[in-house]
This record gives C-alpha cells, sequence and structure tokens, in this order.
C-alpha cells in the first residue's frame, strides 16, 4: 500500500463505490417488495416469514465472514460477494414461487452481510491511510444510495416496469462498476498471525459490541416501526404515516456526512456519549407529545443520534490491537446485529401487553446505553 495523496483517494472512491452499490442494491430489493408480495398472491403472514429467511441469511453469513476475511482477505471477499449480491436480485425477481423465492432471499442476506463487513474492513484500511476519521462518510454514502435505489425504484414502479427488468439493470450497472473499481481496493489487510477463525471478543470489543447492540435496536425499530407509530399512535393521515421514517432516514444519512468532522473536532467517546442522549430525547420527545411536529421532531432526532454509533464503533473495533479487523468487526456486527432482530419483536410484545407508547419509552433508554457504556471505556 503507498500513502501518495492521489493513491489515498483512489482507494477512498473505490471503497465508497462499495458501499453506494451495496446501498442501491438493498434499496431497490426493498422498493419492490410489495410487487413480489403481489404477483406471488402473499398474505402479510406469507410475506412476514419470506423476509424473516433475510436475517437468517446474515446470522448465517457472520459465521462464515470472519473465515473468508482470514483465508482470502478482504478484497477478494468484497469483489465476489458483491458481484454476487445484485445477481440474487435477478434470481429473486423471476423466483416464479414462494418456496423457490425463500432461498434466494436467504442467499441475498448472506451475500449482504458478507458485503457489509468486508467492505467496512476495507474502510477501515483506508481511514488508517488518512490518520482520521472518514468512515462515517462512507456509511452516509450508504444511506444516499439507499436514497436513490427508492427513488429508482418509484420510477420503475410507475413505468410498470417488472422487478426483473429492474433487477437486471441494477445488476448489469453495478458488476460493470465492480470489475473496474475492485483494482482500486486496499491489497492487503492488517493480519495477526497465527489467529484462529473463530476467537472470542475481548473486553473492549464486547464493550463495542453492546454499543452497537444498544444502537442498532432503536434502528431497527425506526426501520419496522416507524410507520405503525404514526398511523396508530400519532393518528397521521395516511399520505403522512410515512412522514416519521422519512425523517428519521434524512438525518440519518446527513448526520453520517458531518460525523467524521464532529470525531475530529470532539473526539469519539464525546460524540458517541451525545449520540445517546440525543437518541433518548427523540424518543422521548414522540412518546410524549405524540403530535405529527413534534413526533417528526423526535425521530429527526433520532435519526441524529443514531448516525454516526455504527461507523464510529466499526471504526474503533476495525483498530484492535488483539484480532484483525475483519475478525474484531464480525465479533461487533454479530453482537450488534442481535440488537436489530430483537428491537422490533421486543416492540410488538411490549406493545401487545402494554401499549405502542411505552414500547418505545422502553427502546427510548435501551438507546441510552450507548452514552453509559461509550463513557465506561477509558481509551479510545
Amino acid at each position: 500500500m503507498t500513502s501518495a495523496p492521489v493513491s489515498q483517494r483512489a482507494h477512498r472512491w473505490a471503497v465508497a463505490t462499495f458501499f453506494f452499490l451495496a446501498g442501491l442494491s438493498f434499496s431497490s430489493w426493498a422498493s419492490r417488495i410489495p410487487d413480489i408480495k403481489a404477483a406471488l398472491h402473499m398474505s402479510d403472514a406469507v410475506l412476514g416469514g419470506v423476509l424473516f429467511a433475510l436475517p437468517a441469511g446474515s446470522m448465517v453469513s457472520l459465521l462464515l465472514s470472519g473465515w473468508l476475511l482470514t483465508r482470502y482477505g478482504s478484497k477478494k471477499v468484497i469483489t465476489a460477494a458483491a458481484i454476487c449480491y445484485p445477481l440474487i436480485l435477478i434470481f429473486i425477481g423471476n423466483a416464479p414461487t414462494i418456496w423457490q423465492l425463500v432461498p434466494f432471499v436467504f442467499l441475498y442476506g448472506l451475500l449482504g452481510n458478507i458485503c457489509n463487513i468486508s467492505m467496512n474492513t476495507q474502510a477501515v484500511g483506508v481511514e488508517n491511510l488518512y490518520g482520521r476519521s472518514i468512515m462515517a462518510s462512507f456509511h452516509g454514502i450508504w444511506s444516499l444510495a439507499g436514497f436513490t435505489g427508492a427513488a429508482i425504484g418509484t420510477i420503475a414502479v410507475s413505468k410498470n416496469f417488472s422487478p426483473l427488468f429492474h433487477f437486471c439493470l441494477i445488476a448489469g450497472i453495478s458488476i460493470l462498476l465492480i470489475l473496474y473499481i475492485h483494482q482500486f481496493t486496499l491489497p492487503k489487510d492488517t493480519v495477526h498471525t497465527g489467529q484462529s477463525f473463530f476467537v472470542m471478543p475481548d473486553r473492549i470489543l464486547f464493550q463495542f459490541g453492546l454499543i452497537a447492540f444498544s444502537c442498532m435496536v432503536c434502528e431497527g425499530t425506526m426501520f419496522d416501526w416507524s410507520g405503525v407509530y404514526f398511523q396508530k399512535v400519532v393518528a397521521a393521515p395516511k399520505e403522512l404515516t410515512t412522514l416519521g421514517y422519512a425523517a428519521f432516514m434524512s438525518t440519518m444519512a446527513g448526520g453520517r456526512f458531518i460525523g467524521d468532522r464532529l470525531v475530529t473536532k470532539l473526539g469519539t467517546q464525546k460524540v458517541l456519549q451525545a449520540s445517546g442522549i440525543i437518541i433518548t430525547a427523540g424518543l422521548f420527545t414522540a412518546v410524549l407529545f405524540p403530535g405529527i411536529v413534534t413526533a417528526t421532531i423526535g425521530f429527526l432526532l433520532v435519526g441524529i443520534g443514531v448516525s454516526s454509533v455504527i461507523p464510529l464503533v466499526y471504526s474503533a473495533a476495525g483498530r484492535s490491537k488483539s484480532l484483525s479487523p475483519g475478525m474484531a468487526l464480525t465479533a461487533v456486527s454479530t453482537i450488534g446485529f442481535f440488537g436489530f432482530l430483537m428491537g422490533p419483536p421486543l416492540i410488538g410484545f411490549i406493545s401487545q401487553a402494554f401499549s405502542l407508547r411505552w414500547s418505545f419509552a422502553l427502546i427510548a433508554i435501551v438507546g441510552f446505553g450507548t452514552t453509559v457504556l461509550a463513557t465506561k471505556i477509558k481509551s479510545w
């Protein structure tokens, strides 16, 4: 690896492109779920079962990612996974039955998370070249790609393009870009000799994982329940039920583009401490004052709060002295991903027993765990 400025920029743009393509692929899939549901005549319950295959694949990938990165390195892994990831969309778009759809959705979740861990491993390496925080900007590009994919999906639906045609277009563009940009990725990762591909995280990495867990419980809640909250608690008109989700996504994306500057100025620990406070303040605002304006402001705050947490935790984990970046990221991602999976079902159970408002209040307390845990780590 060279530290020449041009080479640094080339590495950064290459990794940023992988983040963008991953976000574009995921949002393209998400934008066509209603059409796939209608084409295969799925009920809500059946669709829920199909969608469960996505996190199931992601969980299996957590067992594979560390081994793949240790054996082959992130350059080879990210190239192979990023090519296969949009290709699976074609099979999803062409699946004639539910039973044929499920294994492809499983593979899509598996490949998506392998892409996620390998491109974050690359991002840690690029950040080390720069010698300053740039991780949040990579995640901001993923969020920006999410908006782009949603816009393309909206156009595809309005023009009556089939999911298969839409997915073929996304896959073709993605693969052509990958075949060009992969040559500019970092050739080697930081390797700890003699390291097994299955290792337990040390205390610091475990704490990083718990911070990720606290944040991802809140993220998962916002992704899956923000619309329902606006519908049932806020009692927003039908055309405004997605307002809270849009508010959350906009500030999460914007916050990631300014997160690196804040870290440079304030330090990682202070930014994470502030993030937990903002998450909690935002959720309690929506709980205590469930009007359209106040709930929207609350969800805007939640987006700001969660925006930089995962990028900063991944960046810190990637500098682990006990594990290679790929293994450290796999360990932290595994702990954090449980939060993403547990948050939405937890909301449902508490809502059924008490109310949706108070289930959001509990999630607000979990979000404050980001502040508490960040405070307990003595050295960043």
